[in-house]
C-alpha cells in the first residue's frame, strides 16, 4: 500500500499542518492512518470525511454533521450533503492535504467525486496533495458507457466508463493531466505508488469500503446491480445480502424472496417490511475480467407487469449509466451484446486516455 510506503512520505509531513481526507478504509496494517501519523509526530489539524462519514457507517446520502474526533479532539469535517469541497476557511493554516480512501473502481462510488473536490480545493488555494495508493478491486475490468456531461452529478463527474480499471492515484493523475478540475487548475500531486501492484492482481479489502458493500462478491456486482438504484427494484439493502441479490414485490416468476428491514447503513431501504421477489447471485463465480452484466436489468424490466413503474421518476437512473441511452435501449427491447456495441467506440477512446496515466502493468 502507498500508506505503508511511510519513509516515502512521512518526510514530506514533518513539520507541517496536515489535513487528511480519510475515513474507515485508512488502514496501515490494521492501524488507521491517524493513529500511525500521530505516533511519528505529524500534526494532524483536519480530519475531512467523505460520504459514509469518518468510520464508514452512515447510510448513502446520509447528512453528516461537522464534529471532533472523540479518541483525538482533531476536528472533523464532512465532504457530504452541501459541503462537498473544502472552503478557504477549512484549509486556512493548512500545509499539506493527505488523501488515503479505498476506491471500488467503479464511477458512480462517490469517493471519486471527493476526491475531485478536494484537487480542486487544494489548486485553487495553492496547498500540495499526496494521494497514497491503494488497489482497486476491479482493477482488470473497464466497461460501460463514457458519461456524456450533460448528466454530471455527485454520482458520475467525468468522461468515463461505469468501469475504468484505474487505482486512485492513477485516477487522481487523469484528472489532473486532462484539466477536468473547473477553470482548468492543476493540483500540486504526488502519488504514493503501490509496490509489486498489477491491474489483474486480485486484491480482498480487508474492510468493508462502505457499509453496502460487505464481501468481495458484492464489490464485483456494483457495477451491474447499482444501476437498479435508479430503478424500482431492491438490490438487497436492508438485508445481509447487499448487492448479491435483487427484487421487487410484483417481479414474476421467482421462488427466491427477501424482506429488507431497516438496519445500520440502510435506515430507509427499499420496499422495507414487504417480501421481494427476486434472484439470488450468492453463489455467482467471480471472472475477474468480466464486464458490467445487463441481463438482470433486462430481464428484471420484461418480467415487471407495470413497465412504467420500473425507472424512478427523475433522472437518477440516467446519471448512473452516464446518459438516458441505456433507458431507451432497454425500453426498446435491445439485447445486451447490441447496448455494449454501442459503448465500443467511446471505450477504445478512454483507453487511449488512460494509457497516458498508468502506473502499473
Amino acid at each position: 500500500m502507498g500508506a505503508e510506503q511511510t519513509q516515502a512520505y512521512l518526510p514530506l509531513l514533518q513539520g507541517k499542518n496536515v489535513a487528511l481526507v480519510v475515513n474507515q478504509s485508512s488502514l496501515v496494517q490494521g492501524e488507521h492512518l491517524v493513529d500511525l501519523l500521530r505516533r511519528h509526530g505529524v500534526k494532524i489539524r483536519k480530519i475531512f470525511a467523505p460520504e459514509h462519514g469518518f468510520r464508514g457507517d452512515a447510510d448513502a446520502g446520509e447528512h453528516i454533521k461537522n464534529s471532533q474526533d472523540p479518541i483525538t479532539g482533531i476536528p472533523l469535517i464532512s465532504l457530504y450533503g452541501k459541503h462537498k469541497k473544502p472552503t478557504q476557511k477549512d484549509l486556512k493554516g493548512i500545509d499539506v492535504i493527505v488523501f488515503d480512501i479505498q476506491d471500488v473502481g467503479v464511477r458512480f462510488y462517490t469517493y471519486l467525486s471527493t476526491l475531485h473536490y478536494v484537487m480542486e480545493a487544494a489548486a485553487q488555494y495553492h496547498i500540495p496533495m499526496i494521494v497514497l495508493d491503494r488497489p482497486n478491486p476491479n482493477g482488470g475490468r473497464i466497461d460501460g458507457e463514457i458519461l456524456n456531461y450533460k448528466y454530471q452529478s455527485f454520482v458520475g463527474m467525468h468522461p468515463v466508463p461505469i468501469l475504468y480499471g484505474m487505482t486512485i492515484g492513477e485516477y487522481a493523475q487523469m484528472i489532473n493531466g486532462e484539466q477536468w478540475l473547473k477553470g482548468d487548475l492543476q493540483t500540486d500531486l504526488q502519488v504514493i505508488p503501490l509496490g509489486y501492484y498489477r491491474h489483474d492482481k486480485p486484491y480482498y479489502l480487508p474492510v468493508k469500503p462502505s457499509p453496502n458493500l460487505p464481501n468481495e462478491l458484492a464489490i464485483y456486482l456494483y457495477p451491474s446491480l447499482a444501476l437498479f438504484e435508479g430503478t424500482s427494484f431492491s438490490v438487497g439493502r436492508g438485508t445481509n445480502m447487499q448487492f448479491q441479490v435483487y427484487g421487487h414485490p410484483d417481479y414474476q416468476g421467482r421462488e427466491f424472496s427477501f424482506r429488507p428491514y431497516p438496519q445500520e447503513g440502510a435506515k430507509h431501504p427499499k420496499h422495507a417490511g414487504k417480501t421481494c421477489y427476486g434472484v439470488d447471485l450468492r453463489s455467482l463465480y467471480i471472472n475477474r475480467h468480466d464486464g458490467i452484466n445487463l441481463d438482470y436489468l433486462i430481464d428484471a424490466y420484461q418480467h415487471l407487469p407495470n413497465k412504467k413503474a420500473f425507472f424512478l421518476k427523475g433522472n437518477f437512473f440516467d446519471k448512473l449509466a452516464g446518459s438516458d441511452h441505456l433507458k431507451k435501449q432497454i425500453q426498446a427491447g435491445m439485447r445486451p451484446e447490441q447496448i455494449k456495441q454501442s459503448w465500443q467506440k467511446g471505450l477504445n477512446e478512454f483507453k487511449r486516455i488512460r494509457q497516458k496515466y498508468l502506473m502499473y502493468p
